[in-house]
């Protein structure tokens, strides 16, 4: 049987599965599963040669029954609705996952940053921004750094918006720099969630994390620094990865190393004392944990019989398909879906909006302290509905979080 890689079918697949173990209605299921608001947009925007090229851009709001819509926008060639309507869909589950009271959105725009100019790039964001502004605002739908955007590109959005409005507006984007209302911790916080969870994970396998060898695909930000935090906590990482290929060392390498490396080569290939490595080579090494922080649909079908790593800890989104999940618990690898996983991101990007909104910030140690009671909490939550529903750790969290989903919709009921 082949796998339909669509992100979307494989979202929806998921919530299927979790609402047949929740029992829910046809109604609610048809309201639940499918997205709010859908909005694709023409950007034109000149060109440093004086041209004109017309950009394809989306938001959509997947649901919004607990909260604002939250999620990030990304800059990518291979960005789709199908894409974005998936990635929305698994916000709103991952912001009731953590019981932060947000739905769930998603953005992106097809380009290829690589190929364009820092004015280029600045002129499409603020035309993008423009263009959604409509759905956009504070109490609204808060957008988030996703790939290939960061603190830059989300400080432009809130100017391009508090120029509209005319009053400054620093609650309309999180992920913002710290000089404009950005969160203490939050660069870090989608890696920290992650070692937050690996460490319970750890745990509850009875495992030491300490000595542990850790393999990590992608090499951006949540990879790399959930490379360096994993490393000051005794872990062994023996293998990082990036767009160019990967790099290994079964005896341990230095991730602050390898991160001064790609600074100053572009990639982490060829870090001294090590041994190049193909992507897909990284995901088989023998390990006890695995990291992908890279894109979807790594681990399929064709794969998942060959990993062996003993937990795998999903910093990307949608790493894992549904059929490689039943592949992977037949095994006995213990997975930490997405939706739990990488939620440290939006629960400090959650912070960021508070404070914004109070005009009253926290200092670094506390975000974190706040960051990992959160976490630590859905973890335990997730375990206890794995074994309650006697499921593995991806079903658990999704029941739990459309269970959340579905009370807030219930409770507020059908307009009109």
């Amino acid at each position: 049987m082949k796998e339909d890689l669509n992100p979307f079918v494989i979202s929806q697949l998921q919530f299927d599965r979790a609402a047949d173990h929740l029992k829910l209605d046809a109604g609610l299921r048809n309201v639940l599963r499918r997205p709010k608001r859908s909005l694709i947009v023409s950007i034109p925007v000149r060109m440093d040669d004086g041209s004109v090229h017309v950009f394809e851009g989306y938001r959509v709001q997947h649901n919004i029954a607990r909260g604002p819509a939250k999620g990030g926008i990304r800059y990518h060639p291979n960005v789709s609705l199908d894409e974005v309507k998936a990635l929305a869909a698994w916000m709103a589950w991952k912001t009731a996952v953590v019981n932060i009271p947000f739905g769930g959105g998603k953005g992106g725009v097809i380009c290829d940053t690589r190929k364009m100019s820092r004015s280029e790039l600045e002129r499409m964001t603020r035309r993008f921004f423009f263009e959604i502004l409509p759905i956009i605002g504070p109490d609204r739908d808060i957008p988030a750094p996703d790939m290939y955007t960061n603190a830059q590109t989300m400080a432009w959005m809130m100017d391009t918006y508090s120029m509209t409005v005319g009053y400054s507006s620093l609650g309309v984007v999180t992920g913002k720099p710290v000089s404009l209302g950005g969160s203490e911790g939050r660069n870090e916080a989608t890696a920290r969630g992650c070692l937050f969870t690996i460490q319970e994970a750890c745990r509850v396998k009875r495992m030491p994390l300490k000595g542990a060898k850790v393999a990590i695909q992608g090499f951006g930000n949540a990879g790399s620094i959930a490379a360096r935090l994993l490393h000051q906590v005794g872990a062994k990482i023996i293998a990082v990865s990036d767009t160019r290929g990967g790099v290994v060392n079964p005896r341990g390498l230095d991730p602050i190393k390898a991160i001064r490396h790609k600074e100053r080569s572009g990639s982490v290939v060829g870090l001294p004392g090590t041994s190049r490595i193909r992507n897909e080579e990284l995901l088989e090494l023998k390990c006890e944990i695995l990291v992908p922080a890279a894109l979807e649909n790594v681990i399929t079908a064709q794969n998942a019989a060959n990993i062996k790593a003993r937990i795998i800890a999903e910093a990307a989104n949608g790493p894992v398909t549904p059929m490689a999940d039943e592949i992977l618990t037949r095994k006995g690898v213990f997975l930490l879906p997405d939706i739990l996983a990488n939620a440290g991101g939006v629960t400090v990007s959650y912070f960021e909006w508070v404070q914004d909104l109070q005009s009253f910030f926290w200092e670094e140690h506390e975000v974190n302290a706040k960051l990992e009671k959160v976490m630590k909490r859905a973890f335990r939550e997730v375990h206890e509905t794995s074994l309650k529903y006697r499921v593995h750790m991806r079903t658990a969290a999704s029941i739990l979080a459309i269970g959340r989903v579905a009370d807030a919709t219930i409770v507020r009921g059908l307009f009109p």
